[in-house]
């Protein structure tokens, strides 16, 4: 089941601007290794939820993963073939605003192959380009 908030105080919200590069949540803080973003952009619950269950499958209970972003954005759209009006759509999915640098997923508990092994097959279910890092890199 892809995440979403339980509850939040307006349903529908404004897409913004994603300037810059991110300036918390940059580093590898809780595991030894970690995923890496390197463009900006939204990443759907579906998209998370993907890459947790490929982690998990590949971790199968010798490491730990953690996953670092969450979908507090809603996504709102109108149905294809709608006139122009009749105000803004109704939300489609929930999304996590990425900036470039920011750590997506981390592991710990894994030697250092296996665990580029396991994000590598993470980083293939995320539509932007990602790095590998470490905690003291």
């Amino acid at each position: 089941m892809p995440q979403m908030p339980k509850r939040v105080k307006y349903r529908k919200s404004q897409r913004g601007k994603i300037r810059g590069n991110a300036t918390r949540g940059n580093t590898v803080s809780y595991g030894d290794f970690g995923l890496q973003v390197t463009e900006a952009g939204w990443l759907s619950a579906e998209v998370i939820e993907a890459a947790r269950v490929t982690a998990a499958q590949f971790v199968r209970g010798e490491g730990r993963l953690y996953i670092r972003v969450f979908p507090h954005k809603s996504i709102t759209a109108i149905p294809a073939e709608t006139r122009m009006g009749k105000g803004k759509g109704e939300p489609e999915y929930w999304a996590a605003v990425v900036k470039p640098g920011m750590v997506l997923f981390e592991l710990s508990g894994l030697q250092e192959a296996a665990a580029r092994e396991c994000l590598a097959r993470v980083s293939y279910k995320l539509p932007y380009r990602c790095r590998f890092v470490t905690r003291n890199s």
